[in-house]
């Protein structure tokens, strides 16, 4: 869309408008800023960043949160350039249910066109009232089911992202943690993302700690990738610089480049893809405290016109409560490391930490990383114990050889710790415990999970999550009956098997003194919901 128009547009979908400076910079990514204000006729004020993209081309990309009327825009721009600065234009809001076929190129990368895409229906996430999980903008209640495939910006072909998220949704993923560029200063091979060690390039100048030189073909094709993405309902989890192992471990630009190059890069960011479904990850496996994720972050939180989740994931031996109090914060995600052991404690240490934020285990062990570790139902089980343990933002898996989006079984240049045997990335989708993980979202799905918390006195169970009075879940290992239920537990219930997602009994209890059936003798997930009390 050009400037100096008026368009139509449909709510919390995507459009773009054009601008064209008039004159040349020598680094318009770090020498211009430039924004637009979106003023709503009921006096709602949103302010886009827009984002440099090649030549004298820059991009406002713009999502109403309004489900009707009109927007009038205006532009900015640091330098004062005509072409930029001061053009205008008006937005008119047309239901929802209105022909789609008018929609422009930039909302059909961005899924526009996905049938019963609930972003379309319900807004983008947000954070609960009590800051534990998610909703989106109207409140409908949403549980984020994240997988780790790293390295897909860099490495993944659109042909390649499309087998991909069509496999990931159709195992209920929701989400996939993404390095938005390759971050090890060190790593070399082709710029050819079809070559063995091959990958392609965000930042010219990231090998000297540096991220001032943007390409912006890269970013070009990374929109395609995150459009096919959210064409299948997977949200973009974009991080920025990794600060911990990075790819292969060669020297991480997070920790090196200077924080206010890491704050223009959120920035960029924010004003690329934060009119679409996000969430950002301003800092990941580091300690917390390093001075480019305050920049950033702080950075996201100015910029961010539609208060999408942005938060911090650690490496495995931190405190994992840096920036606790900031207001850009919404979410902490720690890291239980990659020996496969079962560490629920670090997660319901976090969701003790005050002011309150959501917490997940954003990394626990690859499945199958060269030793048979972490293989099969052990995911399930980590799962549905990270959120009974107060993880209730989601769940996240990963699987060895996927998160660095290997090309091969037999490619070389990785580290040999973190690879599954005799699998590329293709193999690594079968893992067993992929399963597992994407029911979790499909068994909870409808409920009112909005700021359920761990719950260990609703019942004799070993792990429960309540929304008291109104919902009831519980995961046991072994099943079983369950057992001295409180009395504000509702009467209805489901016994599910996590297994299959298959619900295996059901009933209402005659009184809050009856116990819930089951045989015992293999993992079940009972949850207790009266849907006229919700």
């Amino acid at each position: 869309m050009s400037a100096d128009r008026a368009t139509e547009i449909t709510a919390w979908r995507q459009t773009e408008i054009v601008l064209t400076g008039t004159r040349d910079h020598a680094n318009p990514y770090t020498d211009v800023d430039v924004w637009a204000e979106f003023t709503h006729e009921s006096g709602r004020v949103l302010r886009r960043p827009a984002f440099w993209d090649g030549g004298r081309t820059w991009r406002i990309r713009f999502a109403s949160p309004e489900p009707a009327g009109r927007w009038t825009w205006r532009s900015g721009a640091s330098d004062g350039d005509p072409g930029l600065a001061g053009r205008t234009g008006t937005l008119t809001v047309r239901p929802a249910d209105a022909d789609t076929d008018a929609d422009t190129d930039a909302d059909a990368s961005a899924g526009a066109g996905a049938d019963g895409n609930p972003f379309h229906r319900h807004g983008f996430w947000q954070m609960s009232p009590g800051g534990r999980s998610l909703v989106h903008a109207d409140g409908t209640p949403a549980l984020l089911v994240g997988d780790t495939a790293w390295a897909l910006p860099w490495r993944a072909t659109a042909e390649q992202t499309a087998h991909y998220a069509a496999d990931r949704r159709a195992k209920g993923f929701n989400a996939a943690l993404l390095m938005s560029v390759q971050p090890d200063m060190d790593a070399r091979g082709p710029r050819d993302r079809t070559a063995d060690e091959g990958f392609d390039v965000g930042f010219e100048d990231l090998p000297t700690g540096h991220v001032n030189v943007l390409n912006p073909a890269y970013f070009q094709y990374l929109d395609r990738l995150t459009g096919i993405l959210r064409d299948h309902g997977i949200v973009p989890v974009l991080q920025p610089l990794f600060h911990g192992f990075g790819w292969k471990g060669l020297r991480t630009a997070g920790p090196v480049v200077p924080p206010q190059e890491y704050a223009r890069y959120c920035r960029y960011l924010v004003a690329r893809y934060g009119a679409a479904p996000v969430v950002y990850l301003v800092g990941a496996d580091g300690e917390g405290g390093e001075p480019q994720i305050a920049a950033g972050g702080a950075e996201v939180g100015r910029w961010d016109a539609y208060g999408q989740p942005c938060g911090i994931h650690y490496r495995p031996h931190s405190a994992n409560r840096a920036h606790q109090g900031e207001p850009w914060l919404h979410f902490q995600w720690c890291q239980t490391g990659h020996m496969g052991g079962h560490v629920q404690e670090r997660v319901a240490d976090m969701w003790r930490n005050t002011p309150a934020k959501a917490v997940a285990n954003g990394e626990p062990t690859y499945e199958d990383p060269g030793a048979d570790r972490a293989t099969g139902w052990w995911q399930g089980h980590e799962a549905w114990s990270n959120l009974c343990a107060g993880g209730t933002m989601g769940v996240v898996y990963g699987a060895a050889s996927l998160w660095q989006w290997r090309l091969h079984p037999a490619e070389s240049g990785h580290t040999e710790f973190f690879l599954a045997k005799d699998a590329g990335w293709r193999e690594a989708l079968d893992f067993e415990g992929s399963r597992y993980v994407g029911l979790v979202g499909r068994i909870l799905d409808g409920l009112p999970l909005t700021d359920m918390r761990p719950d260990w006195c609703a019942s004799l169970a070993p792990r429960g999550l309540s929304v008291p009075g109104v919902l009831y879940v519980c995961y046991a290992e072994e099943g079983g009956p369950l057992r001295g239920i409180a009395p504000d537990v509702p009467l209805p219930y489901r016994v599910v098997d996590p297994r299959t997602g298959e619900t295996v009994r059901e009933g209402v209890r005659a009184d809050a003194a009856d116990w819930v059936p089951d045989e015992g003798g293999a993992p079940r997930v009972y949850i207790c919901h009266d849907p006229d009390r919700s």
